[in-house]
């Protein structure tokens, strides 16, 4: 399920992640969200609404990350915190499969990449 946009940012991971009340402002901080916690998701805009997304990802311990489109309505910014927070989960054995339409910026000896051209796949 996804995020919940009548509930606040905190409330969100709150929801999703009631036992880690006290991970839930570093997660939002990590993800760009200071000063943005306690508004309801339907007030912020679609970048802001990926990153709650991702901090409820990021809360999650999960080994394996799936993300399709991670980048989608993240700023400069954000791509760069994103393309970190991905190297700093893969260093510590972490796996991160995602599609994007959009080059991977500063992780090259970290990505195997699978390019689809023509409905051909290749390496």
């Amino acid at each position: 399920p996804g995020i919940k946009s009548r509930l606040t940012a905190r409330e969100n991971l709150h929801f999703f992640h009631p036992g880690d009340g006290a991970r839930l402002p570093d997660a939002l901080a990590q993800a760009g969200l200071a000063g943005f916690e306690d508004v309801p998701v339907a007030r912020l805009s679609a970048g802001q609404q990926r990153r709650v997304a991702l901090a409820r990802l990021w809360l999650t311990r999960a080994a394996l990350w799936v993300l399709d489109e991670p980048f989608t309505a993240i700023d400069v910014n954000g791509v760069a915190r994103l393309t970190r927070r991905m190297a700093a989960h893969t260093a510590q054995g972490g796996m991160v499969i995602l599609t994007t339409h959009q080059p991977l910026p500063g992780a090259a000896d970290t990505v195997r990449r699978l390019a689809l051209t023509g409905g051909e796949a290749g390496l």
